[in-house]
């Protein structure tokens, strides 16, 4: 096997394993490899091969790596999951809430929850309600406006 082909077969290697470890670093080691092995296949020494690798490499690293990181790997919005689902949603009040007494339960999504009033306000059974925060089994409500 030829110094080129070695190369290359190091550059797919490399590439195949990015495939296992997000994150463009072994790929750009990878495409390292594929500018190393073009200039043995046109018959450069080792010395140039390796310059070129290490250049192209860290070139890559420092350049098309943090601009792949921002597009292929977006920290967007996260989807709420458990309990912080509710926070945002609409419910029914089931028994009326109260803060005198401490006591009222609210359907949400289907589930029943005991509820405390957020404003301190007595809610009637009936009324519409939006989840605020979420503490244990008690959800903190405030009537819709």
């Amino acid at each position: 096997m030829e110094v080129w082909q070695m190369w290359v077969v190091a550059g797919v290697i490399l590439l195949i394993f990015e495939v296992f470890t997000p994150g463009f670093v072994t790929a750009c080691f990878g495409i390292g490899c594929f500018a190393a092995g073009l200039l043995s296949y046109l018959g450069l020494g080792y010395i140039a091969q390796t310059v070129i690798f290490c250049v192209v490499s860290l070139g890559l690293f420092w350049t098309i790596r943090p601009l792949v990181k921002k597009h292929l790997y977006k920290t967007g919005e996260t989807i709420k999951t458990n309990v912080d689902a509710l926070i945002g949603l609409v419910g029914l009040v089931d028994e009326t809430i109260d803060p005198t007494t401490d006591s009222g339960r609210v359907k949400v999504g289907g589930d029943d929850w005991r509820a405390v009033s957020l404003d301190d306000v007595l809610i009637e059974k009936g009324k519409k309600v939006v989840v605020k925060k979420v503490e244990g089994t008690k959800v903190f409500v405030s009537l819709v406006s």
